[in-house]
């Protein structure tokens, strides 16, 4: 135990410490919000007015579609999953993952699917562009060879999926600290390990849905084709079967960040740790029979769409409850606002907002209208880029200094997050307005009464995605010219495991696996 790092490249290749590893999924994952960020620029820009003006129809498609799965798959879960990886066996008082070995080839599958699946924007007949769900029987009728990479790129990111949960599961169940109980764990690691499970019970049920895809296209099967004795509609719901419970694997390990931080910059212990366990197992189970709220409109029976519909609303409570501790925790708290709790509030506020969208979406009759038009576009959005984003960055500026040692310039902090607020509502919320009045999502022209909004869209997008640049100048000059700090305790409200390591956190920690303090449990 007693070696530090490699020298030079073969550090990164062939590691097995877990920080390590963490770290380049963290880089990986940024790399994959600007490029995903910058196919939205291009929908954006040839949505700024109405008309044809910068790209050709098929190749904003592409651009829609491609978007969607890098920012998913690319940028959202490796930045969760690079975060379990730096924290869980910190937080834990684990020496490091279980599996390190397989935790290295988890990561290192990655950047060839993404390389791979960038690459069809150059093959014959262009990237996929039948949207990021990949309905069927578009996409199996979809003629470019690119669908097979694309379906490939697919099963390696599952896998990588598939991988790093069983480690966070087996970690979390065999190697925690004496004295550090189930309901002694911090709530990060809980959600995470939650997530976990779901990963691994849904990812192979898009691995059959692709593999269905491929036997279509290539072999001459009949699965999603009515011509065939298939069913189109099968294929939603294999996808949504998966797709449902992979937004939840998506927000998860935002409100375990979330958990972690609010009750640091409050001063107080998070309120309600019991019920906040319960609702996120609340929460995971109900995700998985909620799927059909997605196909409303594709003419089940009246009692499958009750069913649905009361399904979903259900889930609204479980995260109501979380919201409620939340906000009880800084009841009376002494709060202060240094860029992580910034983060964490406009992940509050606007996560609610897509709460009570969503909570409109799920009623059947309402959602025929709302079916396919931007106000869903906006509702999705202000769950995933307020919902994991927003925490994704509390995060970032929360550890970092554990992380490299030093410290970040809280006024560019303040910055990035008053810039990123403003530019993210200016982008999302005219789409609820456009969306109610009937506009369509992933076209790339639209009527002439849209254009308003969809400027102020337009010009909200460039705000926000500038803000981004803004960040990671922030990340990359406290790593190079920060300063330093060497408190354990970075900030005087943490709580935790990972606060009682040398800052900034050295190689190998927890050799000998620490005493936990029964006061402190959980925090």
């Amino acid at each position: 135990m007693a070696h530090g790092p490699a020298k030079g490249i073969s550090r990164w290749l062939f590691t097995t410490n877990h920080k390590d590893i963490g770290t380049m999924y963290l880089w990986f994952s940024f790399a994959m919000f600007i490029l995903g960020g910058a196919f939205a620029m291009i929908i954006r820009a040839e949505l700024f007015q109405p008309g044809m003006q910068l790209v050709e129809p098929a190749f904003f498609n592409q651009m829609t579609t491609l978007h969607g799965l890098v920012m998913v798959f690319g940028a959202i879960m490796p930045s969760f999953v690079g975060l379990a990886n730096w924290l869980i066996p910190m937080m834990i008082g684990a020496p490091d993952m279980a599996l390190p070995r397989m935790n290295n080839w988890s990561f290192w599958i990655l950047p060839p699917a993404f390389l791979m699946l960038a690459s069809t924007l150059f093959m014959e007949g262009g990237a996929p562009a039948f949207g990021w769900t990949f309905y069927a029987p578009l996409s199996t009728t979809y003629a470019a060879p690119s669908v097979t990479f694309f379906i490939f790129a697919i099963h390696i990111l599952g896998l990588s999926s598939i991988m790093g949960s069983i480690n966070i599961i087996a970690t979390v169940m065999n190697m925690r600290a004496p004295g550090m109980s189930y309901m002694k764990m911090p709530l990060f690691v809980w959600t995470w390990l939650i997530t976990a499970f779901l990963l691994v019970a849904v990812m192979p049920v898009l691995a059959g849905a692709v593999t269905m895809m491929l036997m279509d296209i290539h072999f001459g099967t009949s699965f999603f084709s009515a011509a065939g004795g298939g069913d189109p509609v099968l294929f939603q719901h294999i996808f949504w079967f998966f797709g449902h419970p992979e937004v939840y694997i998506i927000i998860l390990p935002a409100f375990g960040v979330v958990s972690q931080i609010i009750p640091a910059f409050s001063r107080k212990p998070l309120f309600g740790y019991d019920s906040m366990v319960y609702a996120t197992a609340a929460i995971a189970f109900l995700s998985f029979i909620v799927w059909a709220h997605h196909m409303y409109t594709v003419g089940m029976p009246v009692a499958g769409e009750l069913f649905f519909m009361y399904a979903t609303m259900l889930i609204a409570v479980p995260t109501g409850v979380k919201v409620f501790n939340w906000v009880s925790t800084m009841w009376r708290g002494a709060l202060s606002f240094e860029t992580p709790m910034l983060f964490c509030l406009g992940f509050l506020v606007l996560f609610t907002i897509g709460g009570f969208t969503g909570l409109m979406l799920s009623i059947a009759p309402a959602d025929f209208q709302y079916h396919d038009s931007y106000f869903v576009v906006a509702h999705f959005h202000y769950v995933m880029v307020a919902g994991a984003v927003f925490s994704m960055s509390a995060a970032v500026y929360y550890w970092l200094p554990k992380w490299c040692g030093k410290m970040y310039n809280e006024t560019m902090g303040k910055t990035h997050f008053w810039i990123s607020f403003v530019g993210f509502n200016i982008t999302f919320f005219p789409q609820h307005f456009v969306g109610l009045a009937g506009m369509p999502r992933r076209i790339p022209d639209y009527a002439l009464q849209f254009a308003d909004f969809n400027m102020m869209s337009s010009i909200g997008a460039f705000i926000y995605g500038g803000s981004q640049i803004l960040f990671l100048y922030n990340v990359v000059a406290t790593i190079v010219a920060g300063k330093p700090v060497s408190d354990e305790k970075v900030w005087d409200g943490a709580e935790g495991l990972e606060w009682t390591v040398a800052t900034p956190a050295p190689y190998h920690t927890f050799e000998v696996p620490p005493t936990i303090d029964p006061e402190h449990a959980h925090s």
